[in-house]
């Protein structure tokens, strides 16, 4: 008998190619939406910064007036010993949570919840913010980085201001050897290799014409290991004129 494909392994989840969880240092997620922050405001100070290899964004650890705690992302220009606020009655401090029904129009957010409660789902990459576009009665319009516009329930709360890290992208890698190490400290995979040019033990489209040999359109629920190509797909091929 021959071994599994490779991609039929990563795609079971194997231990060979899980994300090690203890290498995670914190959860970013917004404190319990308690009384406290629905009627007034607690004040935060921020003790100390976390460099996190499960988050591209640097982190920061929040210590409240009550004692509790929490991670969150860090925004551009936070400091160590500042001071946040979050409630929904908070004054507009880089990295505060409050509700988007109490965020000025125009303002730059991000980490926003997508429904009340979830602690923070949308816009969480480095350098990156949303925009609050316009409010009514019910939803805030917000205006994600990809430039789709959304609308959300005004109870969702949200950071402020520009996530750090912005740029992280614009660095030069020089060398190859530089991207593998740093492609591996956030579990990816490099160099990514074509899957016509593998054999057929390792990949579905794997052979010596160096054509994938079958159709490249597959179903969202295939299997690991065939689970390849042009997933799900709308359409394919040339655009006709």
């Amino acid at each position: 008998m021959g071994k599994r494909l490779r991609s039929q392994r990563r795609g079971k989840g194997s231990p060979t190619y899980k994300s090690p969880s203890h290498r995670a240092k914190a959860d970013v997620v917004f404190r319990t939406y308690d009384e406290k922050e629905k009627n007034d405001y607690l004040t935060g100070q921020i003790t100390e910064f976390i460099d996190d290899p499960f988050h591209q964004a640097l982190l920061m650890k929040v210590v409240f007036e009550d004692g509790s705690e929490s991670v969150l992302i860090a925004p551009e220009g936070a400091k160590k010993d500042s001071y946040i606020q979050v409630g929904a009655k908070a004054e507009l401090t880089l990295g505060g949570v409050m509700p988007l029904r109490n965020i000025p129009e125009g303002m730059f957010i991000y980490n926003i919840e997508k429904t009340p409660g979830d602690g923070g789902k949308l816009v969480r990459a480095p350098g990156s913010y949303g925009l609050l576009i316009t409010k009514d009665d019910r939803f805030a319009t917000i205006k994600l980085p990809s430039r789709k516009t959304i609308d959300i329930s005004l109870d969702c709360r949200a950071q402020i201001g520009i996530i750090s890290g912005g740029g992280i992208k614009e660095l030069p890698l020089l060398k190859a050897g530089r991207n593998y190490y740093k492609r591996k400290a956030v579990n990816r995979d490099y160099p990514l290799v074509r899957g016509v040019a593998k054999n057929p033990v390792a990949h579905p489209f794997g052979g010596k014409e160096h054509h994938p040999g079958k159709s490249m359109s597959t179903a969202r629920g295939a299997p690991p290991g065939r689970k390849v190509g042009h997933i799900g797909a709308r359409r394919t091929g040339r655009k006709s004129k």
